[in-house]
């Protein structure tokens, strides 16, 4: 299956993500905060990156957009998961590179499917 980088602030959250895609089969690399998550995806290059919105040292936004500049990595989807669904917050999301926004709460199968669908997706273009 895939390798995921998976950057959450919130241990518990971080903690339910890695247990749903380690059961779905998928290796999973952690990271606290945005930060973290731009070094560990130079170094790990994961098939795909989830992360939420508002984390320390750098938001999911800014990482982001530091992910879709580097010409090593820009390559790899990045998803939000957020608490905030409101339409500007989805559309800076994907303004600054994000193939996807899923927000929580989020049922465990939904999260799983969702990942499957982008993954399917981003493999096959």
């Amino acid at each position: 299956m895939a390798h995921i980088l998976v950057a959450e602030d919130e241990r518990d959250i971080r903690e339910l993500i890695h247990f749903t895609l380690m059961f779905a089969g998928h290796q999973v690399t952690q990271a606290s905060n945005g930060a973290e998550a731009v070094e560990l995806a130079v170094q790990v290059k994961p098939d795909l990156i989830m992360m939420d919105v508002r984390m320390p040292k750098m938001t999911g936004y800014e990482a982001c957009r530091q992910i879709k500049q580097n010409e090593a990595i820009k390559h790899i989807p990045v998803v939000f998961l957020s608490a905030k669904g409101q339409d500007e917050e989805v559309q800076t999301g994907l303004q600054v590179g994000a193939t996807a926004y899923i927000l929580k709460p989020f049922a465990p199968e939904e999260l799983t499917r969702r990942i499957a669908e982008i993954l399917a997706a981003h493999n096959a273009g």
